[in-house]
């Protein structure tokens, strides 16, 4: 049974599905005004793990994200930069979905774009206004009133009285809605922004009022798993949750929120101009070292995602690589052969418990543990049945173990000199191949099947 800790109801609690075997998943996608950080990363490959496993695992998973297309940020951007927001979101759009491929994080089966909903949005408003949730101010828009809510504030576990003290301490405050924590649902437009008409007049959807509409339509009421990053819980999580359910739709069965990246304590973000870009980070240490990274910490946790973490992430790939290195020189492959099942009950055990991927990894690095030690005692069957076991589970976290990229054919051809000085007594140009190696970030580890490297 898979367990997942609620954030709604503060205790972890099994993953009860409004259809058994099958899982519907809404994760809050990008606002395509600007490229992705690592942030957006660690995000986008936290849900992509959970999806590859519970699909791993038997499920029939449908997995939605959005695109966010219109939004002041989008705006204020093409307008700094002379174009239009559509042609601007497109851009960024791609950049995303580029970088996402790269860290071969899978496509949604649906990518709803926030332009292509106003007609829905409008009609949702709507019935927020006939049911009396929601009013009108003219010359600004539509809001959703939170007083006619009951259990406002669930979701961050903050009473309406609390949140309405921090609002007041805000500068911001717009003395003309009725409540300082009311919050739009339709933006009255303001000259050469982009509009569409609308019973309150030229508007544009708010931005909580988006992901209620797409997800609903595509996933229906009471759909399994919301996710997004844990920055989202409020407001825009919350405000999600009351729109639906003051409209009279049952939402999210569940929530999931994934940790932020820090930088130094601090959470990454754009609007703090302490972020690196994901392209940055793939180009530095690859994807794979990156995945692997977001694997070695549990995903509710926030993690600092330097240049230090990458490069012991990408350390630990090239332990996982060299093994796949180790047993081709012997001989020793993964086809047909069986799994273990001591070792996969354990990865399984790990990951229904809250996806906990360190325990999951530490699951893989057992079956290359086992490898090893098969091969040291030239037990070539038990070494075929951890190499199949680590491709296993590897695959189920969406990793990939291969024995050569790059300049590894290099490395191996320097290794097989190394190999025949030594066999020939020849210690200065062994130690020299070493050394060079070793200058390149090449550990060598001499066994009784022959010399192994890795990085």
């Amino acid at each position: 049974m898979i367990r997942i800790r609620d954030p709604l109801r503060r205790e972890t609690v099994p993953l009860d599905m409004r259809e058994p075997g099958k899982l519907s998943m809404y994760v809050c996608g990008p606002t395509v005004y600007d490229v992705p950080h690592v942030g957006h990363g660690r995000t986008a490959l936290v849900f992509d793990v959970m999806r590859r496993y519970l699909e791993w695992a038997g499920y029939d998973v449908t997995f939605v994200s959005n695109v966010t297309d219109v939004e002041d940020k989008i705006i204020a951007r093409a307008a700094e930069r002379g174009s239009t927001e559509p042609e601007l979101a497109r851009e960024f759009e791609q950049v995303y979905f580029r970088e996402m491929e790269r860290l071969g994080v899978r496509r949604p089966d649906h990518v709803p774009h926030a332009t292509e909903y106003v007609e829905r949005m409008q009609a949702l408003v709507a019935d927020l206004v006939e049911r009396g949730h929601a009013y009108v101010i003219d010359g600004q828009g539509v809001y959703f009133a939170v007083d006619t809510f009951p259990g406002y504030g669930a979701l961050p576990h903050r009473t309406l009285d609390e949140l309405l003290e921090s609002a007041g301490a805000r500068v911001d405050v717009d003395d003309a809605k009725r409540s300082p924590i009311d919050f739009v649902l339709w933006k009255s437009a303001k000259p050469g922004e982009p509009a569409w008409d609308s019973p309150w007049g030229p508007g544009r959807p708010g931005w909580h009022i988006e992901c209620s509409t797409m997800s609903l339509d595509l996933l229906g009421d009471g759909f399994d798993v919301h996710g997004a990053g844990d920055d989202l819980v409020f407001p825009h999580n919350e405000n999600e949750r009351v729109q639906a359910e003051a409209a009279g739709h049952p939402f999210a069965r569940h929530w999931v929120h994934a940790g932020m990246v820090t930088v130094g304590g601090e959470k990454m973000a754009k609007s703090l101009g302490n972020f690196t870009t994901l392209a940055a980070a793939l180009d530095a240490f690859g994807p794979r070292a990156f995945r692997m990274a977001v694997l070695q910490s549990h995903y509710r946790r926030p993690v600092e995602l330097g240049s230090a973490e990458l490069e012991s992430a990408a350390r630990a790939v090239d332990r996982l690589d060299a093994v796949i290195r180790r047993a081709a020189a012997a001989g020793v492959g993964a086809d047909g052969a069986p799994l273990d099942h001591g070792i996969v009950d354990a990865f399984r055990v790990a990951m229904d418990d809250d996806f906990n991927t360190p325990g999951a990894r530490a699951a893989l690095f057992d079956a290359v543990r086992r490898a090893n030690l098969a091969l040291d005692d030239g037990d070539t069957l038990a070494a075929a049945s951890m190499l199949a076991t680590a491709n296993e589970l590897a695959g189920a976290l969406g990793l990939e173990l291969h024995a050569g990229t790059g300049d590894d054919a290099e490395i191996d051809a320097l290794v097989r000199e190394r190999d025949t000085a030594r066999a020939t007594r020849d210690f200065a140009t062994a130690d020299r191949i070493r050394d060079a190696l070793a200058a390149r970030g090449v550990q060598l580890e001499d066994t009784p099947a022959g010399t192994i490297w890795h990085r």
